[in-house]
């Protein structure tokens, strides 16, 4: 079995002014998705296409590109269509039990090669995926077989759970918050073998509830801002290999950019010339490191917290939106990790702080949506190569 040939849709085939801008911008990206995924053995034969419900002789012959944006229920998708070809025997198998395989069989892949592509861009809502497989069976006593489409649609946060699940039942948590559908209808997507209890609905609510609170708690803390959380809440780290030539590409590729960074930030950023910015992998992503030194003018001794805390506003907050207006449309890595050793009288030894900053929240704090805490809890910081939970005020009032 030949492996199914994905394909991206030209920007200059849609339409719709902003979809196609989408495409032209993450063209390099859809393509990678297809590379990965034509490396993909399907059990039998899959082909994308944007013409569903056909043989596959004719679909050989069809142009087979179907990676695109569309849009689904006033929601802008990245949306895969195509067609399977495997003949599911009804009976013994029901709907549920030919979704289910169509879904291991070609959809979880699909996800597993997109999903990661996208680990913190905020311009499309969800994955919409369309694949049509064929049962066969019987009508008024006379052997058939039809097509049958299988439509899943998810929030890119339950995409993300969903590829990143460890087992069968993260998985189906996953799947009860997105949604699916059988030839148009609305249905639930059980993974097991077993049949899904009559309360499901009433079950995966109560699961994806929050526990009450006990009544010795103490008041919880003054709220920060009002910040929407789609801006505010760290993107989920994809599960992708970050491999040697990933890093060495994305060195290549920005070389020229970050020689401009170096150039122009120089005057406010103390740059060390001993380490060059480079592309490392980190929990999972890739991020550009910017090392520089960050001498504290604080004398009275601090904790290391507190010296943290310093750094990030004294020498790092007014790089961030400087540095992101070279990468505003970047989605070939994830963020930047400013780098700092810090220095300085109130310190006995010098310290490694690390900021790992998304460019999510990046864009949130350069667009003053997010307050400093707020870009600070959305990324990691090390401290000496462990990681550190870091309160602005608090470290610097206790300094």
């Amino acid at each position: 079995m030949a492996p199914g040939m994905a394909q991206v849709v030209s920007p200059l085939e849609i339409a719709d002014p902003e979809l196609r801008t989408l495409q032209q911008r993450y063209i390099g990206t859809l393509q990678a998705i297809a590379a990965q995924i034509e490396g993909h053995k399907f059990p039998y034969p899959f082909y994308f296409s944007r013409v569903l419900d056909i043989d596959e002789a004719r679909q050989r012959q069809l142009d087979q590109r179907s990676i695109r944006f569309a849009k689904f229920e006033n929601q802008t998708v990245l949306e895969i269509t195509g067609n399977y070809f495997a003949s599911y025997a009804t009976p013994p198998m029901d709907g549920n039990a030919r979704a289910r395989k169509t879904f291991f069989d070609v959809m979880l892949p699909l996800l597993k090669a997109a999903v990661p592509q996208f680990p913190a861009d905020q311009d499309f809502q969800a994955f919409a995926l369309e694949i049509s497989h064929h049962i066969r069976g019987k009508v008024s006593g006379i052997k058939a077989e039809n097509p049958e489409n299988v439509v899943l649609v998810l929030p890119r946060a339950v995409a993300k759970k969903l590829v990143n699940a460890a087992d069968a039942e993260a998985q189906q948590a996953a799947l009860l918050d997105g949604r699916a559908y059988l030839n148009g209808e609305p249905m639930m997507l059980w993974l097991s073998d077993d049949p899904a209890p009559a309360d499901w609905n009433k079950q995966a609510k109560e699961k994806r509830a929050p526990a009450p609170q006990a009544l010795s708690q103490p008041p919880p803390a003054p709220a920060e801002p009002s910040v929407s959380p789609a801006l505010i809440k760290p993107p989920a780290m994809p599960v992708r290999l970050i491999t040697p030539n990933t890093l060495k590409t994305l060195q290549a590729s920005h070389a020229e950019v970050v020689a401009r960074i170096l150039r122009d930030l120089a005057p406010q950023a103390n740059f060390v010339s001993y380490a060059p910015p480079v592309f490392i992998g980190f929990h999972e992503g890739a991020y550009l490191q910017l090392s520089m030194a960050a001498t504290l003018a604080e004398k009275q001794p601090v904790s290391r917290y507190a010296a943290a805390a310093l750094a990030f506003d004294e020498h790092v907050s007014h790089l961030v939106r400087p540095v992101l207006a070279y990468f505003q449309q970047d989605s070939s890595f994830d963020g930047v990790d400013f780098s700092a050793t810090v220095k300085g009288p109130a310190l006995e030894k010098s310290l490694s702080v690390e900021f790992f900053l998304p460019f999510s929240a990046m864009r949130c704090y350069a667009q003053y949506d997010c307050t400093g805490q707020q870009l600070l809890n959305s990324g990691i910081v090390l401290i000496n190569g462990e990681r550190a939970g870091l309160d602005l005020q608090t470290s610097q009032t206790k300094r």
